[in-house]
């Protein structure tokens, strides 16, 4: 078997694998202690693991939205042959554990950086694609009975001060006026009234569309419809040697079996082992992202802190951290992780995390935490999505990079990349999405720019 690409031993042979956090963020073989998890108990899904020598037209590293989608609408659209390999089950990764918002994002700078750094009119483009995005996580649901529990309308931005709420002022100008986003800005009193009360509460912007949503079900909805289209599933099939055979067909082998393929989708967005190919090495920033959901709330304890929403919401600092009223009435709270990954650092994650929901909401300081979990999110260094194929090996395509904003990103990039396939041409992508964007140098200090990077933008929150 050849190298990838190159007459040598595979990347993955040549280096053993070492990850970039703790190796207790990839236990591929433990569902996360989530919510999620525990409500989505009755949709299965089967998908037995990778068993002997196999073969497909495309092969789809990773089940998570990006690829299963892809996987529908090759198999469902263009009757193209397919597999999907996941290490864990499908749902095990950010697909199944993240915190169900379907929204306007997919990148790390806010609409004004945005346009600085490409122009209006990507910028435009970009957030077209956006609004597509949310629209087809809809219509997917639609045609593939899907159930996956909508809930909401809109996405709620809550400055957390009266300086912050002048920077939403300036950022729904910029949506609503340049780049055709349904928003509006809500003053303080008025956000009362409609949202909740809040010691951090000085107006919010409304914007549209957006809705929450349970994304095991969604995830899980996603992987029985590709399999009842034709795509075939394997769960527990960790990829662990990427070559290229002598006759060019990618060989990927798992502890399992074999599966060669013509075509390769590598789809595996922040848990990305990239050992496999040297391409995409250094690529990624993972980010970890933690999430408490408490008790279900009574109307009493609702009406303590006015709550009267059940749009998912936001906060405006850079640190943020996203919620949402449950359907069960329970109450989600997330915000970004520490920096290593191992179980001590996690448990004072879920602390700090409590203790700013308890700082926002003083009302709901003694409702109980009964669900913790995190998971990675996925962070490029141009600071937006890398979808497209390698220019080195067109055989090969990618999509990752979607900042938190998964649901609708990921499954939009997979439909592109099964339009890309099954047309035989590129469809015509976003320019702030195209190709692969530069890798992080030196790789190794990754998390110590992450760290900087956190201790900066507190600081910044500080001052607002």
């Amino acid at each position: 078997m050849q190298s990838w690409l190159l007459q040598q031993e595979p990347f993955s042979r040549m280096r053993p694998v070492k990850r970039l956090y703790d190796d207790n963020l990839y236990r591929f073989d433990t569902p996360q202690p989530s919510y999620w998890e525990a409500t989505a108990n009755d949709v299965e899904v089967t998908a037995a693991p990778l068993q002997g020598t196999e073969s497909c037209d495309v092969a789809i590293i990773g089940g998570g939205y990006t690829g299963l989608s892809a996987a529908l609408h090759l198999a469902r659209d263009y009757d193209i042959d397919v597999r999907v390999l996941d290490a864990g089950h499908f749902g095990w990764g950010a697909s199944g554990r993240n915190g169900g918002f379907c929204c306007i994002g997919g990148t790390g700078v806010s609409s004004a950086d945005l346009i600085k750094m490409r122009g209006v009119d990507n910028a435009k483009e970009f957030y077209r694609s956006q609004v597509s995005a949310i629209e087809l996580v809809r219509q997917i649901a639609i045609d593939e009975d899907i159930d996956y529990q909508a809930f909401g309308a809109a996405e709620v931005e809550v400055a957390h001060t009266s300086k912050a709420f002048r920077r939403l002022q300036q950022e729904q100008e910029l949506l609503s006026g340049t780049l055709g986003i349904e928003s509006q800005i809500v003053g303080a009193d008025e956000s009362r009234e409609r949202y909740y009360d809040s010691p951090e509460q000085f107006g919010a912007m409304v914007i549209r569309p957006a809705f929450g949503l349970h994304p095991l079900r969604y995830c899980k909805g996603l992987a029985n419809a590709s399999a009842r289209r034709g795509a075939r599933l394997h769960a527990r099939s960790e990829v662990l040697e990427w070559g290229k055979t002598d006759d060019g067909f990618h060989n990927l082998v798992t502890a399992g079996g074999s599966l060669k393929a013509s075509r390769v989708v590598f789809a595996t967005n922040g848990f990305m082992p990239e050992q496999l190919n040297r391409t995409f090495h250094a690529r990624t920033l993972p980010v970890v992202s933690a999430i408490v959901v408490t008790r279900p709330l009574s109307e009493e304890e609702k009406a303590a802190q006015a709550w009267r929403t059940e749009h998912p919401s936001i906060n405006s600092r850079r640190i943020l951290n996203y919620y949402r009223l449950l359907p069960d009435n329970r109450f989600l709270f997330g915000g970004r992780g520490h920096t290593k990954g191992h179980t001590s650092g996690e448990r004072q994650t879920y602390d700090e995390i409590a203790g700013t929901m308890h700082r926002m909401l003083p009302a709901w300081a003694n409702v109980e935490i009964e669900y913790r979990w995190h998971g990675l999110i996925c962070y490029t260094r141009r600071l937006s999505p890398s979808i497209g194929q390698l220019d080195e090996d067109p055989s090969v395509y990618f999509g990752f990079g979607y900042h938190g904003n998964g649901v609708n990103t990921a499954t939009w990039a997979g439909k592109q990349l099964a339009d890309w396939m099954g047309k035989g041409r590129a469809p015509k992508l976003p320019v702030i999405v195209m190709g692969l964007g530069g890798k992080f140098r030196p790789a190794r200090l990754r998390l110590k720019y992450l760290q900087l990077g956190i201790r900066l933008s507190t600081l910044l929150d500080r001052r607002s």
